[in-house]
């Protein structure tokens, strides 16, 4: 039907004649899945992959009644239904057997989806660990009235292969081909640490800033609500259309149920009917089976001015109650309530009840910051992210996650072009949008775990590179990250040396064909301010990938995002009018050589 409903639309406006509809709709009848086509085209044949990703799956679904809530608007719980079905249906084709979800991260919901529209599904694997895998899902909507498509979301599934009782599966790694999966199965690796140290970035945060009661927030005029009337217990029975083909309750039948538990809860607070805009990471942690009472207990936590978190998590217990219930699944979501012209309206404070209910509201302010800074320094693109973001504790997780994967993006580019070439040294450089990035990269007789070791402390930069006056340790984050104040030789326009600060953060190889890594981007901290002495300057992108040729030998890589400031000597090196690359690149080589040794005996005396 939907197939046919685009052709109509096309044929009514004159771009196709019947003999084409009848032609794509038989081609549609044997097996085909596109979802664009022009007059003239045939779909690939069933089964044929043409350039995707061999784990892809595609799902269109046309937005039916039965499917949205009073607005005639797509539900939030249906859509997450569709999203973990495309999710799993391209996990399980990677590995080969049953898969269930073990998380999807954030989701920021953009446009809502009415009645008639098309929601469009894309899911692929980005790549797989040992037993577990990241899927990466598109959501788009499609009007087919005006042809208009938008964008609603973009989420990431982990996903766990279930083999036999008793074994553990070994997934196969993912071999990507485009650019753009190389670069998500590079980042994947940075996603995957950022969810493990979630919790502890959380707690973190609480730690430093101890109440011993709620810190609540004044508004003149509002209307209080104790947060008691906002709570929710419901019971739903999970009967076979619930469950999915291994015979446990469907992932996204969990999620849809949690939903409508939250509205519920939000609706309480407002008295009118609220709109999702973000769900923070569910995280499933048993199973349930058909026969089973799941349990939704939802409850607003806060309320700020324009939106509201509402906890909601799941419990399951069989029939008989022989063990206490089982925690299955928690989240937290964000509502918000929209006036007629669609601006977000102010909303009732809530009163937290003593105890438990302060905790959720402290915590609820501490992930509403987490959640912008995650969003603000994670999200954004790179030509959007200020060149020095403030550091400080609650924002040190995202903030390496966005320096190493901004490198790890650099990397992952297709279009460089060898610029220069000088004995073993050679120069690419990358031309795109506002950016001229370059790469300067050698083989150096040195194992690459010991060239990672000397080039990622800053203190030594200066022993071979004579841009580097000194660097200064700041703080050592952790055993992955550091900050260091740099001094520079280098003359900036005003006459003065420049100096900087940068978070250099270091990472192993997560899996076998991993370089090492040692980005490098600039950050601000008031402990560190601009000295009139010094101009202060900035570095986006840059930092080392150290690849083991052989176990004495190993390619070396510095790459860097030239900004402007820095733009004419990296021209003036690419054209071939001076050899400071190359003199640098030689003088780290000597480097590396002449240390090797000493490190070798320090790691031995260790």
């Amino acid at each position: 039907a939907l197939l046919l409903s685009r052709c109509l639309l096309k044929m009514v406006k004159g771009s196709i004649v019947p003999e084409d509809i009848l032609s794509f709709c038989c081609d549609g009848l044997q097996g085909s899945t596109s979802c664009s086509w022009e007059p003239g085209e045939r779909e690939e044949a069933p089964g044929a992959m043409g350039g995707r990703s061999p784990t892809e799956v595609q799902m269109s679904q046309l937005v039916l009644p039965c499917h949205t809530n009073h607005r005639g608007e797509l539900s939030a719980g249906q859509l997450l239904k569709w999203i973990d079905t495309a999710a799993c249906l391209s996990a399980e084709r990677h590995a080969g057997c049953p898969c269930v979800t073990a998380s999807m991260d954030d989701i920021y919901f953009e446009h809502t989806i009415s009645v008639g529209q098309v929601v469009n599904i894309k899911a692929k694997v980005n790549r797989a660990f040992n037993s577990s895998m990241e899927v990466g899902i598109q959501v788009s909507y499609e009007d087919l009235c005006s042809g208009k498509h938008c964008s609603i979301c973009k989420a990431y599934a982990t996903f766990v292969a279930q083999g036999p009782p008793g074994t553990k599966v070994k997934l196969k790694p993912l071999a990507p081909q485009t650019e753009e999966e190389k670069i998500e199965h590079s980042i994947a690796a940075e996603r995957r640490r950022m969810r493990l140290v979630h919790k502890d970035t959380l707690k973190d945060l609480l730690t430093r800033s101890p109440r011993d009661t709620a810190e609540l927030e004044t508004r003149d005029g509002s209307v209080v609500v104790p947060a008691e009337k906002t709570r929710v217990e419901s019971v739903e029975l999970v009967l076979p259309p619930h469950a999915n083909h291994q015979g446990n309750t469907f992932g996204g039948q969990i999620m849809a149920w949690m939903e409508n538990a939250a509205t519920i809860a939000a609706s309480r607070l407002c008295h009118a009917h609220p709109t999702l805009r973000a769900i923070e990471m569910f995280h499933f942690r048993g199973p349930s089976q058909v026969g089973d009472r799941l349990v939704l207990k939802a409850i607003v936590n806060n309320a700020f001015k324009n939106s509201m978190e509402v906890g909601v998590c799941a419990e399951a217990y069989d029939q008989e109650m022989s063990v206490s219930r089982r925690h299955i699944n928690s989240a937290f979501m964000t509502f918000v309530v929209l006036d007629e012209e669609g601006r977000p309206r102010t909303l009732p404070m809530v009163v937290p009840q003593p105890g438990d209910g302060e905790r959720r509201y402290r915590e609820a302010s501490a992930r509403k910051k987490i959640r912008l800074d995650r969003k603000y320094v994670v999200s954004c693109k790179q030509n959007e992210v200020p060149l020095s973001v403030p550091w400080d504790q609650s924002n040190k997780v995202y903030l390496s996650y966005n320096n190493v994967s901004a490198l790890k993006t650099l990397v992952a580019k297709a279009n460089w072009a060898l610029a220069r070439e000088k004995e073993k040294v050679r120069i690419y450089t990358l031309e795109e949008d506002k950016f001229l990035s370059f790469r300067i990269e050698m083989s150096v007789r040195i194992a690459a775990g010991q060239a990672f070791s000397l080039l990622s402390d800053l203190r030594r930069r200066h022993e071979w590179d004579r841009h580097y006056a000194s660097a200064e340790l700041v703080q050592q984050v952790d055993e992955d990250d550091a900050i260091y104040h740099v001094l520079s030789q280098t003359l900036s326009h005003e006459n003065k040396p420049q100096d900087f600060v940068i978070l250099a953060s270091r990472r192993k190889p997560c899996d076998k064909g991993d370089p090492y890594v040692v980005a490098f981007r600039s950050v601000t901290l008031p402990t560190h301010p601009a000295c009139p002495s010094f101009t202060r300057g900035e570095t986006l992108c840059s930092g080392f990938c150290v690849w083991p040729e052989g176990e004495e030998t190993s390619k070396v890589a510095y790459y860097n995002q030239a900004t402007p400031g820095y733009l004419a000597y990296v021209t003036t090196n690419v054209a071939g009018l001076s050899s400071g690359f190359c003199a640098t690149f030689e003088a780290c080589e000597r480097f590396l050589l002449k240390n090797k040794d000493d490190l070798i005996a320090r790691l031995r005396d260790l």
